[in-house]
């Protein structure tokens, strides 16, 4: 019997059509003969879609049309199962309701990858691929994490971290202290989105106020850090759980600019040949042109953060080397990468259909060892319970 693998994505993120384009190229992937791929498409306003068309990406392209001839669905548990529903029946014609086995989340950003969509997952009680709710959350929020790496003794750049309210109120102090603590060339970002998305660099004032009015734009939360100048970008991917991981070989993007843009990432290798490649389309070097006692220190590194973390599933990390001091920093996580770094992963010899087979795995593995743990408890408090005219008697509620 096939395990039925419900694929979500979409949902209310900046980086909603990346998660379409990642989403496609892993249902394309994999082992038909194992699994049965069910879509579940989530719009920019929340509303559930389902659809074999959604299979390939050629039909996101007219969007507008793709949701009519699509059947609109929800999650819902159904006894000991979680089951994709039809919400329009026909009266002689309904929809049995699908069983899913597994979900397997490709999103990207707020609302979805932030932690959101796993706590949904675990509400359902659905295994599920990926990160928990609270390495997804720590992931998404870079601050936060620069302080879980920092408590776990990891390198990471100090930073200035404020909310955009204290900075409508307290603007020149704000950029008097990033100035005093930080120091220009300094770098912007929102701290909840991922892509590349709000981020800017700042040479001078100037630059720097419009660098923070372009984050709070994104974001109610602004973090500011210090540009390194003679900087390599090295990323490295994870994969595994708490119990054990592995990192895959190294990579070194090239970007157009002096920071690594939405457009690098997503747009600037597919847009001569029209297909949609996601992070696979960006210029690269794999592995990374670095030695392999650096490769080493940064794989070992990779999988320490993932173990600080918390994480499961398959991660990508970015590093930056300091090439002045040959300083190694953790940059940022991605949860949910995009193109989930298959393209990392079959360059250490993984390919992508075995590397979504691990992931499932993984998740089934997860399920099981929670099963052995106490959610609940028998109890009588309730018996002794009544309400009055002024509350409840006989407790101490």
């Amino acid at each position: 019997m096939k395990t039925t693998v419900a694929f979500i994505f979409g949902c209310r993120s900046v980086e909603h059509e990346v998660s379409i384009i990642s989403a496609v190229q892993a249902m394309r992937a994999v082992n038909r003969v194992k699994y049965d791929v069910l879509p579940i498409y989530v719009t920019k306003t929340g509303e559930m879609y389902t659809s074999d068309k959604m299979l390939e990406i050629e039909p996101f392209r007219d969007m507008k049309t793709l949701i009519a001839e699509s059947e609109p669905v929800t999650m819902i548990k159904s006894g000991n199962d979680v089951v994709v529903h039809f919400l329009k029946q026909k009266m002689f014609k309904k929809k049995e309701d699908i069983v899913i086995n597994v979900a397997f989340p490709v999103v990207h950003g707020t609302n979805c990858e932030d932690g959101t969509l796993q706590g949904y997952l675990e509400f359902l009680g659905l295994p599920y691929v990926g990160c928990d709710v609270l390495s997804s959350a720590v992931g998404m929020d870079k601050a936060v994490f620069k302080y879980v790496m920092q408590a776990a003794g990891l390198p990471v750049l100090d930073c200035n971290c404020f909310y955009a309210r204290e900075y409508s109120e307290n603007r020149e102090a704000i950029i008097e202290s990033a100035e005093k603590e930080i120091g220009y060339p300094m770098i912007v970002k929102p701290v909840n989105l991922g892509s590349s998305v709000g981020i800017s660099k700042a040479k001078d004032r100037a630059a720097l106020i419009d660098a923070i009015e372009l984050a709070v734009s994104f974001s109610d939360r602004v973090l500011i850090e210090h540009a390194v100048t003679a900087i390599r970008e090295i990323n490295c991917s994870v994969v595994g759980d708490t119990d054990e991981c592995s990192a895959s070989v190294c990579e070194e993007p090239f970007m157009n600019d002096e920071i690594l843009s939405y457009e690098d990432k997503y747009i600037g290798g597919g847009k001569s040949s029209g297909n949609a490649k996601g992070m696979a389309s960006l210029a690269r070097k794999i592995p990374a042109d670095i030695s392999e006692e650096k490769s080493n220190e940064i794989r070992e590194l990779a999988c320490k953060v993932f173990k600080a973390l918390g994480a499961a599933g398959v991660v990508r990390i970015d590093f930056i080397i300091d090439t002045e001091s040959d300083k190694v920093y953790v940059n940022e996580v991605n949860t949910i990468p995009g193109s989930l770094s298959f393209y990392l992963w079959e360059k250490t010899d993984l390919p992508y259909e075995k590397l979504i087979d691990k992931l499932i795995s993984l998740a089934f593995r997860r399920s099981r060892n929670r099963e052995n743990l106490t959610f609940t408890i028998d109890t009588n408090i309730l018996s002794g319970v009544s309400f009055g005219a002024k509350g409840a008697k006989g407790s101490k509620l």
